[in-house]
């Protein structure tokens, strides 16, 4: 069949859940049996979101080809199952830079370049890109911001066009916000209205409106809106507050929106959705009773965004093993030598966060030594791991001044260097080592029992790396190199076998855990936190 194209805007304030609309929508589709995939179109002029504060837009997260995308790709992929690509995240300022270097090199002929229609084609090949491989059913297109906003009116003007040329080929699902005034004890649908407006004076017609709300909307309200809005009755749906984002495809499917979206399209719907692994999912989340209690130590613990996808990994990883999570945050500028112990007794496995910068390290050093000493399970993840890298080197090895020369350029026992690559580059951008490397494990230790294999593929984001002069020195001091970049040698995971499970990876394996698929390596953890719980006991 020709490929369908579904667009999915926002309406009212932001942070609305588009992407886990989105989300669940692809979910449903692909359990029908569909090929889906999802893009998200961010309306900020950065290239993409590797150079911003995780306070300013939250955890940056890393497709396999290396691309530095939008938080939101992660959800795509843990509901889904299916990795992302550059394709599928595009900022204002790549729209731009293409265009530019168009210009630069005379592809327009001379002609004035203008937003209509230099820039809104582009956006335009864009959308289209992933569709024309020939690979999906279905491209969902997020559009990022909310309608009204100026930094979006040209992907809005794009989307206006593509609704013409591609006719029955596509469609528009607009998500906005429905407010209780706990004063008057009323649901406001006016914010909805004008929303829809606004998109409609741009030349769009939402075909299927979401609500989002904290209390039920009364079937009366709902024909309201869409007798205000020129939207089908039935196409008007609710989402409610949910106890977990995994249960809004199942909250989507129960008011038919995968059925609305495939009749729209001239498609009539077969039999249901399998969600046979979805629902057992949810099952063993509902009944969990015992708890698995983790701590997160890191410097970005006011915003839980910043580490989603580990938050996320935990959490899979801690349902199918049958257990509910408890994770807390611990900010690692509050630790020191003398409270790491309050923070971290009650705890029964610790995760030492990746980050960039001096700021809450020493902290991090900290908590590890006291993880360390008292034998409680300890995931480090990147600079995590370098982390207990430095920490093992000052306290066990005794090279009291080891560090990154991230932190200290000048320190003695450089233990963790900035790669060798890396020391000519300037720009920051887009140049850290980005992206999915193999990696070798050696066959006895705890990482390849773990995966059940000796060679697996995980994606990074780093400058710095474990400095392979010192590696005879950590392995005969307790700290084994076990895992291996099989073409560059760097040093890619350590481990303290002695320990109950003390391991670090210089990757991010949080990047490739889904709902149906949790990493194997957070299951391992979860696992040793249990039985170290139990110990307890």
């Amino acid at each position: 069949m020709e490929t369908k194209y579904i667009f999915v805007t926002g309406g009212v304030v932001s942070s609305l859940g588009k992407g886990i609309i989105s989300s669940s929508l692809a979910r449903l589709l692909l359990s029908r049996g569909y090929k889906v995939t999802i893009q998200k179109f961010d309306p900020y002029i950065n290239i993409d979101p590797g150079t911003l504060n995780p306070y300013e837009h939250g955890e940056c997260y890393v497709t396999v080809d290396g691309h530095e995308a939008d938080l939101d790709l992660g959800h795509y992929e843990r509901f889904t199952n299916t990795p992302t690509t550059r394709a599928n995240n595009v900022t204002t300022g790549r729209i731009y830079q293409s265009v530019i270097d168009k210009e630069r090199r005379g592809d327009y002929l001379g002609k004035t370049v203008q937003i209509i229609p230099h820039i809104t084609d582009e956006i335009k090949r864009n959308v289209k890109m992933l569709g024309n491989t020939g690979k999906f059913d279905f491209v969902i297109t997020e559009i990022g911001g909310t309608v009204g906003d100026i930094e979006s009116t040209p992907y809005l003007e794009a989307v206006r066009q593509l609704r013409w040329e591609l006719g029955k080929n596509s469609l528009c699902v607009h998500l906005t916000y429905v407010p209780y005034l706990k004063a008057a004890k009323e649901l406001k649908t006016k914010p909805t209205q004008h929303s829809v407006k606004l998109l409609q004076q741009v030349g769009i017609q939402p075909d299927v409106l979401v609500l989002r709300t904290e209390k039920d909307i009364p079937i009366g309200m709902r024909r309201k809106v869409a007798q205000f809005c020129n939207v089908e009755p039935d196409a008007v749906i609710q989402s409610i507050d949910a106890p977990t984002i995994y249960q809004v495809p199942l909250l989507m499917h129960e008011q038919h929106l995968d059925e609305i979206v495939l009749r729209k399209m001239d498609i009539t719907p077969e039999g249901e959705p399998d969600l046979t692994a979805w629902n057992a999912f949810l099952h063993k989340l509902s009944t969990a009773s015992e708890e698995v209690n983790i701590g997160l130590v890191g410097k970005y613990v006011q915003l839980q965004d910043a580490y989603k996808s580990i938050n996320e990994s935990l959490s899979q990883a801690a349902v199918h093993c049958g257990r509910k999570l408890n994770l807390t945050y611990v900010n690692s500028e509050k630790l020191s030598e003398d409270n790491a112990g309050e923070h971290l007794k009650d705890l029964d496995g610790v995760v030492i966060a990746p980050g960039f910068g001096q700021r809450g390290i020493e902290g991090k050093f900290h908590a590890i030594k006291w993880t360390r000493e008292h034998d409680v399970p300890t995931f480090g993840i990147c600079l995590g791991m370098q982390c207990m890298v430095i920490e093992f080197a000052r306290n066990v090895l005794c090279l009291e001044e080891a560090n990154s020369t991230e932190m200290d350029t000048k320190t003695p026992h450089n233990v963790i260097d900035l790669m060798e690559e890396q020391k000519s580059i300037s720009n920051m951008g887009g140049t850290m080592r980005l992206g999915a490397y193999e990696c070798e494990l050696k066959p006895d230790s705890r990482v390849a029992e773990a995966y059940g294999s000796t060679r697996v593929s995980e994606r990074h984001r780093h400058r710095f790396e474990f400095n392979g002069e010192y590696r005879d020195r950590f392995d005969q001091g307790g700290m084994r190199c076990v895992g291996t970049n099989p073409e560059t040698g760097l040093v890619e995971v350590v481990e303290i076998p002695e320990k109950r499970w003390f391991i670090g990876t210089q990757y991010h394996p949080e990047y490739q855990s889904t709902v149906l698929h949790p990493n194997p390596l957070f299951i391992s953890f979860i696992k040793a936190a249990v039985a170290y719980r139990e110990d307890r006991k």
